[in-house]
Formats: C-alpha cells, sequence, structure tokens
C-alpha cells in the first residue's frame, strides 16, 4: 500500500492548478446604451490602468536593481490609486511575464546551441568520409580492393556534376550556417531581455482564507461581484457586479470554497473570465499497476494499445486510427476522441495508462541533417499536445497516467511479441510498454543471446542495444519481422558479416 499512496500522491500533484474559461456574458437588462454591460466598461477603464502599473513593474524587474515586493506595493497604491489586493495582481502578472520571458531566452539559447551542435557533427562527419574516400582513389590498385569505398565518386548527367563537388557545397552552406547560429548565441546572452504585456486585460489574485476565496473579486456561483479601485470610484461606485453564470463541464472540479485567480481579457472583440483555482478531489478510478496496465504506443498514422494483467499477459489489444494533414481545429478535435477512447478503456479495466517519456526537442534540432521526410513525420503531428490533453483527461476521471523510458520497446515488441500474438508493431510496442509500467523484465530469447558477446554483469539492455544495432545494419525491412520464425539463424547470420567485416578493418 506504501507504494500506491505515492502514487496517488504524484498523480494529484500533477493537477495542482486548473483554469476554466468563458466569455462574459451580456444580460439584456444590462446593456447600456452603446450595447455594453456596466463591468465591461468598467473593465476597458481599468485595464489600461493595470497595463501601465504592469509596465513598469516588469522594466524595474528587469533593470537588475533589488526588489522589495511590499515597499513597491505601497508604491503602486499611491502612484496609481488602487488597493493592496490590485496591486498583488500587478505584481504576480509582472513577475510571472518577465519569469516566462527569461525561461524562453534560455530555452532559445538551448535550442539553438543543440543546433549548432548537430551542424557541427554532420560537418565533421562529411568532412571525414570526403577525407577517406580521397585516401581509397590514392592508393594503387584501388579497383581490386575488398573494402571498398566509404563515398564512391558518381557523376550526375543531368546536373553536370559530381557528388563530391556537391557534398563540398553543402559542407560550405553548413559552415555559414554554423557561423550564423554562433553570433546569434553571443548576441542573445548578452542581449537585454524584453518582456510583452499585453492590453485590455487584468489579473487579481486570490487566497484561500478570504470568503469566496478572492476578496476584491467574488463570486457565488451566479453573480460576480468586483471591488472598484479608489481611482475609478467616482465613475463606478463602490462595487461592480455582473451575472456570470456557472463553469459548465461535464465533471466539475470547482470546489465552492477555495483560493480563486480571476484573469479577464479581451479576445476577438470580447472579455473572456478565466479563474484559476486548485481542482477538488476525484475518486480514484484505477487500482495498483501490479493489478495490470493499458500500455499506448502513438505513432503519426495510429495508437497502439495493449491491456497486459497482473501476470503480464496479453488479455486485449488494438489500434486506435489517426488522420494526418487535417486542419489544427480537426486535428484537436481528433487528438481529444483518441484521449476519450483510451480513457473508457482505462475505466473499463480500472488499471493506469502507461506511455513513453518522450522528448522531441533534441531530436527537432537534427532536422535539417536528417532529411525532409523525416522532418515532415516528426513536425506533422501535435505529439506535445496529445500527451498534454492525455493527462488531463484521466486525471479529470481518477486516471492515472505512468510515463517510463521509451528505450527499446520497439524492438522488444518485435522481437518477443509481434509474432507471439498476431500484433501490430504498435500493439507489440505497447505491450512493452505496459509491461516496463508494471516493473517486469524483458529478457532476451535465449536462441539470441548465444550469438551476442556481452560481458558478466552487464545489465539486460547491453544485449537489447547490440541486438538492436544488427537490425539496424540488415537489409531485411521493417514488415519482414513478423514473418520470422527463427531469429537465430538471422541473428547467427548478422553476427557473423560483422566479425568478417572487422576482421576486413583490421
Amino acid at each position: 500500500m506504501a507504494t500506491l499512496t505515492a502514487i496517488l500522491t504524484q498523480g494529484e500533484a500533477r493537477a495542482k492548478w486548473l483554469t476554466y474559461v468563458k466569455g462574459l456574458p451580456t444580460p439584456a437588462e444590462e446593456l447600456n446604451s452603446l450595447g455594453l454591460t456596466e463591468f465591461e466598461m468598467f473593465l476597458a477603464a481599468y485595464s489600461p490602468v493595470f497595463h501601465k502599473a504592469a509596465c513598469e513593474t516588469a522594466n524595474y524587474l528587469l533593470s537588475g536593481q533589488s526588489f522589495n515586493k511590499s515597499s513597491w506595493n505601497s508604491y503602486l497604491q499611491t502612484t496609481y490609486g488602487i488597493s493592496k489586493r490590485h496591486a498583488n495582481g500587478v505584481i504576480s502578472h509582472a513577475q510571472g511575464a518577465v519569469n516566462a520571458s527569461k525561461e524562453h531566452r534560455k530555452c532559445h539559447i538551448k535550442t539553438l546551441e543543440g543546433k549548432l551542435k548537430s551542424i557541427n557533427h554532420w560537418i565533421n562527419k562529411s568532412e571525414n568520409k570526403l577525407a577517406d574516400s580521397i585516401k581509397f582513389y590514392a592508393k594503387k590498385n584501388w579497383q581490386n580492393s575488398k573494402t571498398g569505398c566509404r563515398f564512391p565518386l558518381s557523376c550526375s548527367l543531368q546536373f553536370r556534376d559530381t557528388n563530391w563537388k556537391n557534398l563540398r557545397f553543402q559542407i560550405h552552406n553548413k559552415k555559414r550556417r554554423a557561423y550564423q547560429l554562433t553570433k546569434q548565441i553571443e548576441h542573445l546572452k548578452t542581449a537585454p531581455i524584453q518582456t510583452v504585456i499585453p492590453r485590455n486585460q487584468t489579473f487579481v489574485v486570490g487566497s484561500k482564507d478570504e470568503s469566496f476565496g478572492n476578496q476584491v473579486c467574488q463570486w457565488d456561483g451566479n453573480i460576480l461581484k468586483f471591488r472598484v479601485p479608489a481611482c475609478l470610484e467616482p465613475k463606478f461606485g463602490k462595487y461592480v457586479q455582473t451575472k456570470l453564470g456557472n463553469f459548465d463541464r461535464n465533471i466539475n472540479r470547482l470546489p465552492s470554497y477555495a483560493s480563486k485567480t480571476w484573469h479577464f481579457y479581451r479576445k476577438d472583440g470580447k472579455w473572456n473570465a478565466a479563474v484559476q483555482f486548485t481542482p477538488a478531489p476525484v475518486k480514484r478510478v484505477s487500482r495498483h499497476y501490479a493489478y495490470g496496465c493499458i500500455g499506448i504506443d502513438m505513432n503519426p498514422g495510429s495508437i497502439g494499445w495493449a491491456y497486459v494483467d497482473g501476470d503480464g499477459n496479453l488479455k486485449a489489444h488494438g489500434q486506435i486510427p489517426l488522420q494526418m494533414g487535417l486542419p489544427s481545429g480537426k486535428q484537436d478535435a481528433q487528438i481529444v476522441d483518441a484521449c476519450l477512447q483510451l480513457a473508457t478503456l482505462a475505466d473499463t479495466f480500472a488499471c493506469p495508462v502507461v506511455c513513453e517519456e518522450l522528448d522531441f526537442s533534441t531530436k527537432k534540432e537534427q532536422l535539417k541533417e536528417r532529411g525532409r521526410k523525416y522532418a515532415r513525420m516528426l513536425s506533422g503531428w501535435a505529439y506535445s499536445k496529445f500527451y498534454e490533453l492525455l493527462e488531463s483527461i484521466l486525471s479529470n476521471r481518477g486516471i492515472y497516467l505512468m510515463k517510463v523510458n521509451p528505450a527499446y520497446t520497439s524492438v522488444i515488441g518485435l522481437v518477443k511479441y509481434a509474432r507471439q500474438y498476431g500484433l501490430a508493431s504498435d500493439e507489440a510496442a505497447a505491450m512493452a510498454i505496459a509491461r516496463r509500467g508494471m516493473r517486469l523484465t524483458e529478457n532476451i530469447p535465449a536462441t539470441i543471446t548465444a550469438y551476442l558477446s556481452v560481458k558478466d554483469g552487464k545489465h539486460v539492455w547491453s544485449l537489447w542495444n547490440q541486438l538492436n544495432n544488427l537490425i539496424k545494419k540488415s537489409s531485411i525491412k521493417r514488415h519482414n519481422f513478423y514473418a520470422i520464425s527463427n531469429w537465430e539463424s538471422l541473428v547467427k547470420r548478422w553476427s557473423e558479416q560483422s566479425a568478417q567485416s572487422r576482421k576486413r578493418k583490421c
């Protein structure tokens, strides 16, 4: 039970904050001659004051001077005629914007450094390949060589150019790009950070010790009442209010009495009200992972899933098809529908969902060196959007989402489970992911181990790493893995070929 308690605590920590948004209603009885409510008129008058105070606060934070929140709060009250609670909202909003700008600058520099590293690696690899080829053709009797050339010289009659000259041209362009990235990184490390504070918005911080979770902006479930700052009291009075209604949700986790932070902003000509809060706990549906898990493996064309019971055996599997190339709106709807299907499966089997802990930032830094096809495959689907929505939907339904290391899950599924259970490649990988979430070990088959040389005491992943490298070097295509009845002869042939190539190099 100790492990189960830890899992529940971690799952609740991920859903620390939630935000509900709805357009600000405009009841007919509240409209004036301009077609606006009094609350909208107040927001239009208060947002310039808020914007000016937030900009001054952000500039002070970026100046590098020592910041004392209490003294700056008093300064804002005196300068702009607002109360302490209003000033707290200004400071919190400005601090969030400044911290986001600093974090964005760090991420930008990190991304550019990754791209520069990828380009330099490609340049070194290409220059070495070209140099080795030149040395090969400089040898006597190179026609009778048994090893062959890494980059044979060839000519294109269409373009009237050699592949060597084309590679030199690519290296030249890559070096120019590397120089540009170097200068850009040097500039970003010394350039001052700029923070953008949008107009037409207000922000009010709440507290759980105050009535209705906020002293300035109070909402009782139907009526929203806002305390007017002193600078606008002569025009709007002490309070303005409007009929907001409730936030309609199928699963409403908005508590009655808790801290509520309100954010009002204007978008597409209409004011919106957003409330941020600590969500109310939901009843846990998924059982401990020892009783079984659902593993998922996401690909651009489908999502493969597999349910594994407490003994690690496959009990159910399937695929959720995904269509590529859809507009953003239809793609988002497709992602939500897929997440809801997975939530239904997890609710049916009363088990957690296991997915891979993927980070595409490093791979996206190498897009220009990996080719167009790879770039389209990686950029054509919203992987991060899918996992974000999946975690939110499962959390609302009391289902725990586990993330595991994705190392060798595809090759494990192909070698051990694809032919045994008649699974597709993504379903086989999903089964390996589910078993890894259950802390089960994936030993390599004994018929293959005999032909792989690994030192005693090494982790089992060392064997999978060798096998994965052999599969990559082989000429067999991926769909042929399902027709292989005896992996022993296949691995034996690969290992013998590798041993012969090593002897030739020596």
